[in-house]
């Protein structure tokens, strides 16, 4: 495979970084054109579809589509019937989480379990709050989820890779492994669920996403490198946001000065998610992060500095306490055979 001209990158990790700098622009560019709410759906989203997975096909469209229907039936049935019964309804929440992170740590369906996992918890999370409009934002979630396809789509044919993709070699774990990890993942995101009810962080939503992107290293091994690269790359994002709200300083009303702006923060971290070799790690971190900041925070009468100084403290603690609680699970569940970590 021949080198680009961009230092490091080959020809299709410069591709890569177009397509998701690319998708993540023109999503957020629609979702303010159009004045559509959760903006942070059409900013994450086709970053989340670009940036984990380099390719696109039917299988990928698949699990990516059937998360949005599947989501939202999950979601107003536990809405619409269990939310006066919060002890039921965390278990159902445990016993969907659970079922995700399964898929995850067996291989196939990762796509389906990652995603699912991620957009239920966010969901569940918003809709919980009593004066929230449950249709806008299932509305919303599956306006963004197929809007992030049809950018994949375009994105993966103006910017096609230039050489066929070795495929990733499937790992073989036992079934004790499985269930650590499927367990692991269930229980932490469970409690970071009912932690984030119990104070009330309706505000909060890097902080969440961050416990929850740190499960998808699948062991708390994993999650505890992917941690501290995730912490960088929030502390990255955030900087890079500040020093974009000083640039802008007056000029914040021209749109197409914070397009270019953020067009060339997302190619920044695109750059490093690609050399990092595409997980969850400090590029990843940084381009979630500017995502959530562009699109939750940035308005008429906002600014960008409170949000970002706000969103890296949360996270940080967040973070933090998510890995205390896999440390204490990872102990808890290697005391038994049934359920034994071989990492």
């Amino acid at each position: 495979m021949s080198t680009s001209a961009v230092p490091g990158l080959t020809d299709n990790g410069l591709r890569q970084c177009l397509r998701i700098a690319g998708g993540g622009g023109l999503g957020f560019f629609v979702s303010q054109l159009m004045g559509w709410n959760y903006g942070v759906f059409y900013t994450v989203f086709p970053m989340f579809l670009l940036g984990m997975v380099p390719f696109i096909n039917a299988h990928v469209v698949r699990q990516f589509v059937s998360t949005i229907v599947v989501n939202s039936i999950e979601v107003t049935l536990i809405v619409g019937f269990l939310m006066h019964m919060p002890v039921i309804m965390t278990l159902v929440v445990l016993a969907l989480f659970t079922a995700r992170f399964y898929l995850m740590a067996k291989g196939p369906f990762f796509l389906f379990g990652a995603n699912g996992v991620l957009t239920l918890s966010v969901l569940l999370h918003f809709a919980s709050y009593p004066q929230l409009d449950l249709g806008d934002l299932i509305g919303n979630n599956f306006r963004a989820s197929v809007l992030a396809v049809l950018l994949a789509f375009l994105m993966h044919w103006l910017f096609p890779d230039v050489a066929p993709r070795q495929m990733p070699p499937r790992s073989e774990k036992s079934a004790s492994q499985v269930r650590h990890e499927a367990l692991m993942g269930g229980m932490t995101a469970t409690l970071s669920f009912i932690v984030f009810q119990v104070l009330d962080l309706q505000g909060s939503l890097s902080a969440q996403m961050a416990t929850i992107l740190i499960l998808f290293a699948l062991g708390y091994p994993g999650a505890r490198a992917s941690a501290g690269k995730r912490a960088v790359g929030t502390l990255l994002g955030c900087n890079l946001a500040l020093v974009m709200q000083l640039l802008l300083y007056t000029h914040a009303y021209h749109f197409s000065l914070i397009m270019l702006l953020y067009w060339v923060g997302l190619m920044f971290f695109a750059r490093a998610h690609i050399l990092e070799g595409g997980g969850s790690g400090i590029g990843f971190g940084g381009l979630t992060t500017l995502g959530i900041l562009f699109g939750q925070s940035l308005g008429p009468q906002q600014d960008l500095v409170y949000s970002a100084l706000y969103r890296f403290s949360s996270m940080a603690v967040a973070m933090t306490l998510t890995i205390l609680v896999m440390a204490t699970l990872h102990y808890l569940l290697n005391l038994t055979t049934w359920a034994r970590s071989s990492a």
